[in-house]
């Protein structure tokens, strides 16, 4: 009888709670399924370059299931708090210019990254991986809105592998 409960509870935990494997990512892995025509082939948003969109758009959701996952993804690094040495808070995006040029992409392709130790400056100015935890929390910065939060515990050099 143990074993059965014990086999039915493990059954139910999430993988990410019972294995330490990080799932590596791509951008159009925070898009749920069901949303992804939205996005191009290579799973940047679709942008109606002739419109007058100013904002950005907060259509779209999250993948729940992903909560508490831990993952690595590509991006590039808008900073947000930090000193002229190291950068503590960050946006991470996929696509160089995302937030600076108007209008950001979507939240659900922005992760807002908290890292304790910081992230040394001379690492940022390129695409990087950030390995963390993935929690699926709306934040609100100065410049856009994100679906994701990252715990970040590290950085690693990008490959295109």
């Amino acid at each position: 009888m143990k074993k059965k409960f014990l086999l039915c509870f493990l059954l139910l935990l999430p993988f990410s709670a019972i294995s330490n494997e990080v799932l590596k990512l791509d951008w159009i892995d925070l898009v749920p399924e069901q949303e992804r025509n939205q996005f191009d082939a290579v799973g940047m948003p679709k942008v109606d370059h002739n419109g007058a969109q100013m904002q950005q758009s907060l259509v779209g959701g999250v993948r729940q299931e992903l909560n508490g996952s831990m993952v690595k993804i590509p991006g590039f690094v808008i900073p947000l708090e930090g000193d002229d040495k190291v950068i503590t808070e960050f946006l991470l995006v996929p696509y160089f210019g995302a937030c600076i040029h108007v209008p950001p992409p979507p939240p659900n392709q922005i992760i807002y990254v908290k890292f304790k130790k910081g992230a040394p400056i001379q690492q940022l100015w390129d695409v990087i991986y950030i390995v963390g935890t993935l929690k699926t929390e709306t934040i609100n910065s100065e410049l856009a809105e994100t679906g994701y939060l990252i715990e970040g515990i590290s950085l690693e050099e990008y490959d295109d592998e």
